[in-house]
């Protein structure tokens, strides 16, 4: 395991970058922490104490440097549910509160779990087509998600407001796009926010701030005390079990999901290597803890990821600053941080959008599968209308049915009838569930001779399927008075075979006995004829 580095100079971090970046990345985590926050249907400063835990832990602790996690959309709209329905079961306003952070704390260990059995290293079987889809789906995600900001107490802005609006989210995009052709030294995205928030302070132009959204949410500002340690207020029964239960599960596979995807792109982004199974530990330490100390949870999060990467965040200090300045801005800088126009966050995020997308994905559609289209296409989809986790399930799913459906065309049988008239099936291709149609139709128990031999020299026995093929395949011979043989197996495939021995009998033939086998056969065809 790599050691503990507030900065890692080999991927070209350093102090400033780092500071700069994470100053950039709390002013962005602030609305979409408490956008989220209103989604879940709790309060606002529930979901800064979940971005703030959040961020500080898994960048402490997490397999990622330079990887921003805190409160997400994917997890909050699983959320919002499990709220309404603890104040269902509670008969308070509050209990749902409380049945969510008991959640966490379920949904926690079991990350934390995934972590220690190395479940993490399973994201690497997630094909490139579902990766494409995922962050196509998630830019589509974030650019919808913005468009709530174009709204003030409900209603969509119009006239002069939306004019205004659109015209400080357009500055702040050219910004963000001029500023890194002229200098590097200091983040796009930091600049940009202060020079939109300065202009709209100090010229008296009337556009939504962070104040004015969150009033008109029905929130109260931003300003807090330092979260406090405090267990679930739930009755610890076998009922409360079984209603969390589920919730948990997905909220711990959601996180991730997304945490682990996240973590492979920015490994793209910066050309290192994350450490997936670390990470999980780090996500699920973090998600108990906002469940002790009273915030919303949530995961990496893509788009704040990003603006880190590209605001010159590379080492773990960039993630800590962004946390412990959220917190500054909870206790000490509400009044500073409320007078941000929201038009500049938004304009932040639309830039994150376009380096999000995988635009790359156009000009690969005429020159890829046809089946990878279908997939990219698919998880994009379903990450837009349902959640990462469906659509990611779903990719994966469709993409394995069609390695299997491929993989099973591929199985193929060379013919031959040797010297002392032994007939061999020389095998090409695994032989698992989705072939065994194919493989059967090789053989012509028939006519073929007494003694056969199945030779797979480039082929294995991958499942069960296989074994009970074989079973069933020896049985029809001997019915036939007939011999079967298997050479070449690998050792594990000999080790499969042997531990079926009592549904599948059959001789296992190693290159040793297979001589040995022939001379038997052939001293018993010159007995036969000697007698004859």
């Amino acid at each position: 395991m790599k050691p503990f580095q507030l900065i890692d100079k080999s991927t070209g971090g350093s102090v400033k970058n780092d500071v700069l970046s994470g100053i950039t990345v709390a002013l962005a985590l602030v609305p979409e922490a408490v956008a989220f926050a209103f989604v879940a249907g709790v309060s606002p400063v529930i979901g800064l104490y979940g971005a703030f835990m959040m961020g500080l832990i898994t960048s402490i602790f997490g397999g990622r440097p330079g990887m921003i996690s805190g409160a997400t959309g994917a997890m909050a709209v699983v959320m919002v549910h499990l709220v309404k329905e603890g104040n269902a079961l509670g008969g308070t306003d509050s209990a749902g509160i409380q049945y969510l952070f008991f959640t966490l704390l379920l949904a926690g260990v079991m990350q934390m779990l995934a972590g220690v059995f190395k479940l993490g290293k399973f994201v690497r079987m997630i094909p490139h087509s579902v990766m494409m889809g995922f962050v196509n789906g998630l830019a589509i995600v974030i650019f919808i998600s913005q468009l709530g900001m174009f709204k003030s107490q409900g209603e969509w802005l119009n006239g002069d407001s939306l004019f205004i609006m659109m015209g400080l989210v357009f500055a702040t995009m050219v910004l963000m796009f001029i500023l890194p052709m002229v200098t590097k030294k200091i983040p796009a995205a930091l600049t940009a926010i202060l020079a939109v928030s300065f202009f709209v302070i100090f010229s008296g132009v009337e556009t939504e701030t962070v104040r004015s959204f969150i009033l008109s949410n029905g929130g109260n500002g931003i300003k807090a005390g330092l979260p406090t340690f405090h267990f679930p207020s739930v009755a610890l029964s076998v009922d409360t079990l079984l209603f969390v239960l589920p919730y948990a599960s997905i909220l711990a596979a959601i996180g991730l999901i997304e945490s682990l995807m996240t973590l492979n792109l920015i490994d793209e982004l910066t050309d290192s290597h994350g450490n997936g199974n670390r990470e999980c530990i780090a996500q699920g330490a973090a998600n108990t803890l906002n469940g002790l100390f009273g915030g919303m949870g949530g995961c990496a999060m893509i788009g704040q990821s990003i603006i880190n990467i590209k605001s010159g965040g590379r080492g773990r200090l960039s993630g800590i600053v962004a946390s412990v300045a959220l917190l500054v801005f909870i206790l000490f800088g509400s009044n500073l941080i409320e007078q941000v126009p929201i038009a500049a966050l938004v304009g932040v995020m639309f830039m994150v959008v376009i380096g999000t997308f995988a635009w790359s994905t156009f000009k690969v559609f005429n020159k890829v599968p046809k089946s990878d289209v279908i997939v990219i296409v698919l998880v994009t989809g379903l990450t837009v209308i349902f959640d990462l986790a469906i659509a990611v399930l779903a990719g994966v799913v469709v993409s394995s049915l069609v390695f299997a459906w491929e993989n099973a065309k591929r199985i193929r049988a060379r013919k031959y009838v040797d010297e002392f008239g032994v007939k061999h099936y020389e095998i090409y291709g695994p032989l698992f569930f989705g072939c065994i149609e194919l493989f059967n139709s090789k053989f012509d128990i028939q006519n073929d001779p007494d003694e056969i031999i199945i030779d797979f020299k480039d082929s294995r026995i991958v499942d069960q399927s296989a074994i009970e093929c074989i079973n069933k395949l020896t049985e029809r011979y001997l019915k036939n008075g007939k011999n079967i043989h298997l050479r070449h197996l690998s050792s594990d495939c000999v080790k499969l075979i042997k531990k079926a021995e009592k549904i599948c009998v059959v001789n296992v033939l190693e290159d040793p006995d297979y001589f040995v086998a022939i001379d038997n056969f052939r001293q018993t065809q010159n007995n036969l004829k000697t007698i004859s």
